[in-house]
Formats: structure tokens, sequence, C-alpha cells
């Protein structure tokens, strides 16, 4: 049965929270803070429950009318129905929370957010799904079903001119087609599958083409790689490697941790999830030493290519949680950004061993981000600041950078 919410706040993965008459706070999707909606129970925890909007009773004045159709059935934006000003406000105010919350730190030294210079036809990476009669789609919101889309308003618009041509018929074993663009307008197709089977294929387009399999990357057509330009330097990124979606935003990333480390001749820089080498490219030339520390192999093989007119640098290739225990170095600074889940506690410990005066932390998940602050902070740093970075309008996503001082 429908009951009635009042929604209290917007809450970190998109939801929004209210509070049921027995006190367990509810979080329900698309919807906003003021708002008086009927919702329907899909989960009951002891704490909390999940549930679906039925009905929005009284709007906020602040809702706006979503601009994609497939808004709220397609998982891959959460705040189309909020204005971009208003959306860099709740994330900023997310970001906050979690640090008193989880991290129990009262005021976080909060800077202004960094907002998208584009809040739509940002992205330069796409990753679909196949679905029915090779259909391409995203995945529902909060399942694995696969939405047939027809339109998205995310991509840059040579991908956005580009992937309505596809079509890509049943593959055995296929279980994502990405699709990246690089600074020159050349496009990058990787087919990612569980087999060795080769697909079939009819190109009537100018595209590059990878498969992504067990055994490697094998390339079908064109080049395994693509570049892409950051603050006019450009960077050599391979099918297999990661590279931040929002270009332009990579370059303020890049100024702030330049601003922030105050790099010159005496640091040495340790760079964990090093990645391609966006910020080793650009602490190489003012730095004494760079140590890059990587687990994808592609990314490394990148970084080699995009240091290499640097004798100053060098990459481990490894897990951070296998690779730091073991290094005897005492680094002037550190920049570490991770994936979701943070730093693994080996990794963290290695860190706090070797004593850095700075850390730089790149985070895309504030939970984790404010569990690592916590102890750090445990093992003598003090958040000196951070600042939000909106990489991803449009959706809950909030990227951060913050700058940890040992005492």
């Amino acid at each position: 049965m429908p009951l009635e919410v009042q929604i209290q706040n917007l809450a970190y993965g998109g939801d929004a929270m209210g509070r049921l008459p027995d006190g367990r706070a509810v979080f329900v999707p698309f919807c906003l803070p003021g708002e008086r909606v009927l919702v329907e129970i899909v989960e009951e925890k002891r704490n909390f429950v999940r549930a679906r909007l039925v009905k929005v009773l009284q709007a906020s004045p602040e809702r706006i009318e979503p601009r994609c159709p497939h808004f709220t059935e397609c998982g891959g934006c959460h705040y189309q129905h909020l204005p971009y000003e208003a959306q860099l406000a709740a994330k900023s105010a997310i970001l906050q929370e979690q640090l008193q919350r989880i991290a129990g730190i009262a005021s976080p030294p909060m800077k202004p957010i960094c907002p998208s210079p584009e809040a739509w036809n940002y992205r330069n990476n796409l990753q679909f799904h196949p679905g029915s009669g090779g259909r391409l789609g995203f995945e529902a919101a909060g399942s694995n079903r696969v939405i047939p889309i027809r339109e998205c308003h995310l991509p840059e618009p040579a991908l956005d001119g580009f992937w309505q041509q596809l079509d890509i018929e049943p593959i055995p074993g296929l279980e994502r087609v990405g699709l990246r663009s690089g600074s020159n307008g050349e496009i990058l197709l990787t087919l990612e599958s569980s087999t060795l089977d080769l697909p079939e294929m009819e190109l009537d387009l100018p595209v590059s083409v990878v498969q992504l399999s067990p055994a490697g990357a094998l390339v079908l057509a064109g080049e395994p790689l693509l570049w892409m330009q950051v603050l006019d330097t450009e960077f050599q990124v391979s099918a297999g490697s990661f590279f931040q979606v929002n270009t332009p935003m990579a370059g303020e990333m890049v100024r702030q941790a330049l601003e922030w480390l105050q790099p010159n001749r005496q640091s040495i820089l340790l760079d964990v999830y090093c990645g391609v080498g966006l910020f080793s490219r650009f602490f190489a030339p003012l730095v004494n030493t760079v140590i890059g520390v990587e687990s994808s192999e592609s990314a490394v093989d990148d970084y080699t290519v995009n240091l290499d007119a640097f004798d100053n640098v060098s990459a481990y290739l490894g897990a951070a949680e296998e690779i730091l225990p073991h290094l005897e170095l005492q680094p002037t600074m550190v920049i570490v950004d991770p994936p979701r889940a943070g730093l693994a506690l080996p990794a963290l410990d290695a860190l706090v061993r070797m004593a850095a005066p700075q850390i730089l932390y790149v985070s895309c998940d504030p939970a984790t981000l404010a569990r690592d602050v916590k102890r750090l902070a445990a093992a003598g740093y003090t958040l000196e600041a951070i600042r939000p970075f909106d990489l991803f309008p449009q959706t809950y996503h909030v990227e951060s950078i913050s700058l940890l001082t040992r005492n």
C-alpha cells in the first residue's frame, strides 16, 4: 500500500531521504527536498527502507522537466529534474555531510565546487550493454535489465552523432560495447567479451575497433589507442586503459594539484593509481623524482609512452596494496587516485609508514574518502582543504581533491 512521505534531503547515491512514521529513514529516487510524495516500499531493513516513487503530491519549486525521455528508467542519470546550480550545491552538501558523519570532522575545510564547463554532452567515454536484437542500451535503475535507448544527452557531440549509427549484431559472450572520442575527433570502439570468439564485422564508419577478451586486446580495425589532450598536453590512452570522462575537468584537477602541492626541484612524488600518467606528466618537469604505481598493464604501457621524455620517472606494475608495503621510499608528496573502494588497508598503512609531508587524495566516492581521511587523521594527518569537482553533471557522482598534511 502506498505511503505518504515528506522528503527531507538528498542522500549520497542519488536517492532522496524522508522518514516513516516509525522513525526509519526511507530512501526514494527521483525526489527533491521539501516534496510530499507517495511511495511504495520495495526493500525493508531494520533501520531503513527503500521505496519507489509512485506520485509527487506536492512538488519542489526547484523541480524542472528532465531533458531525456529515458530519465527515471535508465540508471545513468539521477538529477535531471534539478537545475544545474542546485546539483552543484547538493553535491557539496553531500560531501560535507559524509566527512562530518563518517570522518568526524565537525567543520570540513570545504572549498567551492568546481563546475563542469558543460552540463550536457561532456562525456568522452560511453559504456553500452547489448540488448535484445542487438540494440544498444543502458542498465535500468537498480537492476541489470538493459533499456534500449533512443537518445542520450551526456556524450560529447562526436560520440553523440556516432553511437546511433551503430548496428551491433548479437555476438556470443559480448558483455559491453565501449566508445571513446579522442582530441582529434577519432573514435575508438571496444567490444568487451567473455569468450575468444571473433565477431564478424562490416565497417562503413571511420573508427578503430578493439576486442577485449580473456586473451587480451585484439585490434580488429584501425589503431589500438587514441590521444587525449589535457592543458595542451597529449596522452596516449589504450583501449583497456582508464581516463577521466570529462576532459576539461581533468585539466582543472591538474591545476588544483599543482597549486596545492607546490612542487619544486627537491620534490619526490609518489603517484599511486597513476593510470596513464595524468598527474605525473605535469609534475615530472618540476620535481626531482616521480614514481608511479598502477595495476593495469595497458595503463603502465601508456604511462611509459606519455612520460618517455623524462629520465626522472619510473613505474611499478601491480596493485597498490602489494607494491607499497615493499617500497623503501621517503616521498615528499603523494598523490592517490584510488577506485571507489578507496585505499586498501595495506596500502594506507604503507603510506603512513612512508610519512610523506603531503598527501593529495583524489576521490570518486565521498564515503570511502571520509573513511580513509579518518584513518589518516588517526595516523597523524590533518585535512587542510577539500574541493569537489563536478565531472559528472546530471548524476550523483562527485569527484573531489583533498590535501592532507602530516602533523
